[in-house]
């Protein structure tokens, strides 16, 4: 098979090199493009371009995989921990006994916050969503934990991770306290990483909280499906934003304001909102899928369709088993799941859905499983960034350590008006 492609462009003809990535994607090295011919591609969306050569994160969305650094997210969503996970996205490997005791060590000494960050919470009006806060407060961690020059530059980003990792987690609990009026709880040594957010979130002096170990398991598959997902919109906006050599929390922070769209993070807060509009219409999603089929209306089902997969979501499937097990366990009825049950079911019959690949995605269940935890409707993409917070670290650290490293300055197309002259004030029709 030949590595190299031909283009013709007014008669004359230029080789294109095809790069092969290890499970065997093959694209077009354009990078000398504009160089030889001129010429600069056009895609909205990137859909069909790639910016960048990765290891973190393998997807195949038509055959529904998702491995990190190779490893199926089926085995780590079953026998790994999320602290474990996080580890070998940034590391590349999974961690010795050793390696992810000291890692563990790392977590516990950085899990606290600096007190004067509460002020700044306390500042912020009421009703502030907790994701605008916590892309602030990310991006203000900078000031309060500089760059420590004693430290070799290894050790001090190896710290800055660790920090990243655990304050997020406090930051994010001690915002829901705040904005609640309530006493702000304190890390745990004593506890694990997603034991320590739950018991944050929902301890209190009149009510203490128990630790359920099955919720504890079910945060941490939610955060180990959500680790990382391959190049989506706020991972190249860490990417996007790092390649100016920006600091690790800013870019960090400009991945929380991408997340918070929509149709990236807040999906899963917009699935819930869905299904609760359809049970206070009287619970008959039929009206909704009707909606749905008609290209006239602007509606869409959420959590429906990927923009990569073109069949079942795998994180999906585990989330499916995950919310079972939760409810089960909780002996509680959510009004909301009769009403998803048949959706999915829908979905996976009509030929609608069929053929425009429409099938549930980790969206679909996620929300139910924060809900039956606790986590508040507004803190559902906050969640999901606490997850996605490995991947963007390792994306972040591959970038900075590829020796070709450029800062993202994309091109574009003008369709604007030619050149014309300037017209005094006065002499404006």
């Amino acid at each position: 098979m030949s590595d190299t492609a031909q283009l013709i462009v007014d008669g004359k003809t230029y080789e294109i090199p095809i790069i092969t990535g290890t499970e065997g994607e093959r694209a077009l090295d354009i990078s000398r493009l504009r160089a030889d011919t001129g010429l600069i591609t056009l895609d909205p969306g990137c859909g069909n371009t790639g910016t960048c050569q990765s290891s973190i994160t393998f997807m195949d969305g038509e055959k529904g995989i998702l491995r990190y650094r190779g490893i199926p997210v089926e085995q780590l969503a079953e026998h790994s921990t999320f602290r474990e996970t996080a580890y070998l996205l940034i590391n590349g490997e999974l961690p010795t006994q050793e390696e992810l005791q000291r890692f563990s060590v790392r977590l516990n000494d950085h899990s606290l916050v600096h007190e004067d960050m509460r002020a700044f919470f306390e500042s912020y009006p009421r009703g502030t969503h907790p994701m605008g806060m916590l892309s602030s407060m990310i991006n203000a961690l900078r000031a309060f934990y500089p760059r420590i020059p004693t430290r070799s530059e290894e050790e001090e980003i190896n710290i800055t991770f660790a920090r990243l990792l655990s304050k997020v987690r406090t930051l994010a609990a001690m915002s829901y306290k705040i904005s609640l009026g309530h006493k702000v709880v304190y890390p745990r040594y004593d506890l694990s990483y997603c034991a320590n957010f739950l018991n944050m979130m929902f301890d209190s002096p009149v009510r203490p909280y128990r630790i359920d170990e099955d919720l504890v398991e079910a945060l941490n598959v939610f955060w180990i499906l959500h680790a990382d997902h391959e190049q989506n919109c706020s991972t190249a906006a860490v990417r996007s934003v790092g390649s100016a050599r920006v600091n690790l929390y800013a870019s960090i922070s400009a991945g929380i304001s991408a997340l918070w769209g929509p149709l990236h993070g807040g999906a899963n807060q917009a699935v819930i909102e869905m299904l609760q509009e359809i049970y206070d219409r009287g619970g008959d999603p039929a009206p909704f899928i009707a909606r749905a089929k008609d290209k006239e209306d602007p509606f869409r089902l959420m959590g429906f369709g990927h923009r990569v997969y073109k069949t079942f979501d795998p994180r999906a499937r585990i989330m499916e088993k995950v919310c079972n097990r939760v409810l089960k366990k909780l002996n509680r009825q959510d009004p909301l799941l009769p009403i998803a049950k048949r959706l999915e079911e829908v979905a996976l019959k009509d030929s609608y859905f069929i053929d425009h690949n429409l099938y549930p995605n980790v969206d679909f269940y996620a929300g139910i499983v924060l809900r039956a935890i606790g986590i508040p409707l507004d803190m559902f993409p906050v969640m999901f960034a606490i997850g996605r917070l490995p991947g963007w670290i390792a994306q972040w650290k591959e970038s900075a350590d590829d020796p070709k490293w450029k800062i993202h300055r994309p091109r574009q197309i003008y369709t604007g008006l030619l050149k014309r002259d300037y017209v005094p004030m006065e002499e404006r029709g």
